[in-house]
């Protein structure tokens, strides 16, 4: 992975750290938290310039926020429900009530979520399918992703040789939060199939 971004950002610079966190949004596997220490410890050698990978780190997230949001919109509502009722143990009524919800907190949640490992590329799925506005969209989008990427490349040119701490440190987090996802998942089964043994036995009296 690391030998795959050295060559890429001493083949394009700066774009190429671009290029990788567009993909990164993508292809989740591709991790931000080394593609931007990595770029931040690169522009402290002299071999790129620090706005530069600001820039165009952030325009990557950008395009690929945007790319995962035309493919929610392109997915639409009817068809998110349309594929919720097929799904074992979920509800169309569960999906009504995170689109209420996401309504309501919508903003704060784009915003924010590219602050959230995991939920950084996924949150642009749901704000397409309730098709936010395209520019607050990009906005929310831009704005996070500047606070998240310049935090990353700023943490990688300062520790220099040092830079793969981040990685060190973040996978905690990440794994957390993989961990709360995890729990969140088993508790809603476990409910749920509480809830259906409760209906038969209902129906049979």
């Amino acid at each position: 992975m690391t030998d795959w971004l050295v060559g890429l950002m001493d083949s394009l610079g700066a774009p190429g750290a671009g290029l990788a966190i567009a993909l990164e949004n993508l292809f989740p596997p591709l991790p931000s938290e080394v593609i931007l220490p990595l770029s931040g410890f690169t522009a402290a050698r002299g071999q790129m310039d620090l706005l530069d990978v600001l820039v165009c780190t952030t325009l990557g997230s950008v395009i690929g926020a945007l790319a995962l949001y035309w493919v929610g919109a392109l997915l639409g509502r009817e068809r998110t429900l349309a594929i919720a009722a097929k799904l074992p143990l979920v509800k169309p009524s569960d999906i009504e009530k995170t689109e209420a919800w996401f309504l309501k907190h919508g903003r704060k949640t784009v915003f924010f979520g590219r602050m959230i490992p995991l939920f950084r590329s996924l949150i642009s799925i749901p704000a397409g399918v309730e098709r936010m506005p395209l520019m607050t969209f990009t906005l929310l989008t831009t704005a996070g992703s500047l606070i998240w990427n310049t935090i990353f490349v700023m943490a990688g040119y300062l520790l220099g040789d040092n830079w793969e701490l981040v990685e060190t440190y973040v996978g905690v987090g990440t794994n957390m939060v993989i961990a709360l996802v995890a729990l969140a998942v088993v508790v809603f089964v476990v409910v749920r199939l509480a809830e259906r043994r409760k209906g038969r036995h209902a129906s049979r009296r």
